[in-house]
């Protein structure tokens, strides 16, 4: 009994010791976790560090707002003038900008010495004014005064010639013209001589008629170029869509494309490659679908101008790509004339930001790539062919 007692005691005093023993590493435990709580977190979740912003160039005007790492922002410059510097710029991990800042310098009008037979050309807005010397005339200075009739006198043509209307008023007598004509002569062999409206209104933006202004006795008259109709005003075109007036002769299985002037038959406008071989790496990275559009448009179109949009669609029950980017497939001789940004999370624009003169026919490939999970699924190339009239209307 002595030598339970004894160990009774013992163990009774090491279970103090052990209790006293946990009660101070738990001590120690929260002194250590209250001093480092106190220490600065690194924030891993941040996200990466913004480039400045951009602003666009004096005469010029900018595309695209954001401002971090992979995106672009696009340049160009209004009518008139050019562009120098880097017309596209990438926001780089580093947080700065790719390329060089962008300038939109003038283009000189009178580079070219528009004036003749010693004419000053004289720098406006987007325009030059010849100042002619004595005895010539004209928006070149290309008519000579002393000699040549008026511009928008109609002489030597019977059928523009007409005696005026005279009679006396107290003993005097007076003599008038009809409308569109004007008084020619002296006062005793005074005639009545056309005006030639399509020379007097004439301008360089066409106001009096759109196409062609055909001058007739009296009066004028406005027409169009073939394949075009004028409308109701008397001075506007417009162009007659054959495709939709069925007067076109394109055959079975080739589709009617409407264009400036008339229409052109094109094949059916969309393929889709053959399912790819589990082995085969280059026809995955292929495109699935190649789809063909034809777009008609004005010559000098105002810009910018939204010309094609590209969308994805998935089947109903088919969960579709959690993430698109679009793109301008680099070739041909189409770069800083179009740019490709996103309209929302699953449609892109294909927007034109330099007019085009015509007539002349250009082709742009847009591709959209699908990702989900961030891992490439496929892509989708849309051939835009762009037909451009001589015309602006």
């Amino acid at each position: 009994m002595g030598v339970l007692q004894q160990m009774e005691k013992f163990l009774k005093g090491q279970e103090i010791r052990f209790t006293e023993g946990l009660r101070i590493m738990k001590s120690k435990l929260t002194n250590l976790q209250n001093s480092v709580s106190k220490f600065p977190q690194a924030d891993q979740s941040s996200p990466p560090s913004p480039c400045p912003s951009l602003e666009a160039p004096p005469h010029g005007k900018k595309f695209g707002s954001k401002h971090v790492v992979g995106h672009e922002i696009h340049f160009t410059c209004f009518s008139g003038y050019r562009l120098v510097g880097s017309a596209t710029r990438v926001c780089q991990e580093n947080g700065s900008w790719s390329g060089v800042d962008a300038l939109c310098k003038g283009v000189s009008q009178c580079a070219s010495h528009p004036c003749l037979n010693g004419g000053t050309c004289v720098e406006g807005v987007n325009q030059y004014r010849c100042s002619c010397p004595h005895n010539w005339s004209g928006s070149r200075c290309q008519q000579q005064t002393q000699r040549a009739p008026p511009e928008w006198s109609v002489m030597n043509d019977p059928e523009f010639s007409r005696k005026p209307r005279c009679a006396k008023v107290d003993q005097a007598q007076h003599c008038s013209c009809d409308a569109g004509f004007h008084m020619s002569g002296t006062s005793h062999s005074s005639i009545c001589q056309d005006v030639n409206e399509c020379q007097v209104y004439k301008t360089d933006s066409g106001s009096l008629c759109a196409h062609t202004c055909v001058n007739i006795p009296g009066s004028y008259r406005c027409s169009c170029p073939g394949g075009y109709e004028l409308l109701a005003d008397g001075r506007s075109c417009e162009d007659v869509d054959e495709c939709l007036k069925q007067q076109h002769n394109c055959s079975r299985g080739t589709s009617c494309v409407n264009t400036g002037g008339g229409f052109r038959c094109v094949h059916p406008d969309q393929c889709e490659r053959n399912p790819c071989s589990m082995t085969s790496r280059t026809c995955h990275l292929a495109p699935k679908t190649v789809s063909y559009h034809y777009l008609s448009l004005p010559s000098n179109l105002p810009t910018p101008a939204t010309l094609f949009r590209m969308a994805t669609a998935t089947a109903p029950g088919h969960p579709g790509p959690d993430s698109l980017r679009f793109s301008i497939v680099e070739g041909g001789d189409v770069r800083g004339m179009f740019v490709m940004q996103r309209l929302d999370r699953q449609t892109g624009e294909l927007i034109l930001v330099q007019p085009l003169l015509g007539p002349q026919e250009l082709s742009v490939d847009v591709e959209m790539a699908e990702y989900s999970d961030r891992t490439f699924q496929s892509k989708h190339l849309a051939r835009v062919h762009v037909i451009v009239s001589s015309y602006k209307f």
